[in-house]
């Protein structure tokens, strides 16, 4: 099948385009909202998702505690759509993220949240959602039509979309230059050549790993690899994994480890070295380790803009997996582009 031959791969080449899109068309909502933000003032963030949007969560989590110091906690939707609990929500501010914008559990959550005091925020590629029309404001993410089974371009513009509204909130002007910067620095992440990393995965299990905001993106990874490839991936803290998982590595058991230029980037590094020698066929986004393999990466300007450009490199290299076992991944069996759950 030739590389170009999936929607998939289609829509990851649209990455760049989107994220510029979205950069260019997408400036008032983000002022809007991160104008109510502050006047709110709050205390924490809630988030609210699933799936791909909630491993975006996880890395806005970061960039909240990170950046305005203020705790980040995902909410379960069934909190509110199973077992009927509303939530004291004063003094929250609520990010609820979704491509399609239709499950009724994030919607009815989000209104739970915004009816117990936080000031809520939608994050989605349809502006004219349910959940666009349960809260106070929205970031469409214009990403476009994504036919694609798998989310990829949907959960890059919402990473951003997020980060730019913390970015805002905070002031912080050297994070905003980055995230203007990124259309380029993604353009070339679509070119990271990740051929030997693809080589290595031989379909039997394999570990993601990363820590701070890019073990959220190691959880993207993981889940691409099960939706597209049909290989079971489990994602772990660097500082975790050493502590009971590695005792089911082997000999050549893969492991891809994405490390940013941040604080936590050494740390990755050393895990990744110590798993290679105990045997896994270790990759690291890192040119720090001595024993694993270094991957082809970008580095972004900004510490927290680098696990984007890592899962656009990524996103390349499962594509290619899974195309290599002879599976669609626009169309994973059993799954649906929108799934709705109540």
């Amino acid at each position: 099948m030739p590389m170009q031959s999936t929607q998939m791969r289609t829509e990851i080449l649209e990455i760049s385009g989107a994220v510029d899109r979205l950069l260019s068309q997408g400036s008032d909502a983000i002022s809007a909202a991160a104008n109510k933000a502050r006047s709110a003032d709050p205390r924490y963030l809630i988030s609210v998702a699933r799936g791909s949007s909630d491993h975006a969560c996880t890395f806005l989590k970061y960039a909240s505690e990170l950046i305005l110091r203020r705790p980040m906690a995902s909410v379960g939707p069934s909190v509110n759509s199973i077992y009927g609990v509303d939530l004291e929500a004063r003094d929250a501010l609520c990010l609820s993220v979704s491509q399609s914008g239709q499950s009724p559990d994030i919607v009815r959550m989000t209104e739970s949240l915004r009816a117990g005091g936080a000031t809520t925020v939608a994050i989605t590629n349809d502006d004219q959602s349910r959940l666009a029309k349960a809260v106070d404001t929205t970031l469409a993410i214009h990403a476009g039509p994504e036919l694609s089974v798998a989310a990829t371009k949907t959960f890059v513009t919402s990473l951003v979309a997020g980060l730019w509204l913390i970015a805002e909130i905070k002031g912080d002007d050297d994070l905003i230059a980055a995230i203007r910067g990124l259309p380029d620095h993604l353009d070339r992440a679509t070119r990271c050549d990740w051929s030997a990393a693809a080589a290595a995965i031989d379909g039997s299990s394999l570990f993601t790993l990363g820590r701070g905001p890019s073990w959220a993106i190691s959880n993207e990874a993981a889940l691409k690899f099960k939706e597209t490839c049909l290989i079971h991936a489990e994602s772990y803290s660097s500082a975790e994994v050493l502590h009971g998982p590695v005792s089911i590595v082997g000999q050549g058991f893969p492991v891809i480890a994405f490390a940013a230029g941040d604080a936590a980037g050494e740390s990755v590094a050393q895990t990744a070295d110590a798993l290679s020698e105990k045997g896994a066929h270790v990759f690291a986004t890192s040119e720090a380790v001595t024993r694993a393999t270094p991957l082809p990466h970008v580095r972004t300007g900004h510490w927290l803009t680098d696990p984007i450009a890592a899962i656009v490199s990524f996103y390349g290299m499962v594509e290619t997996v899974a195309v290599a076992r002879g599976i669609n991944p626009d169309a994973p069996r059993h799954l649906n582009k929108v799934t709705e759950t109540v």
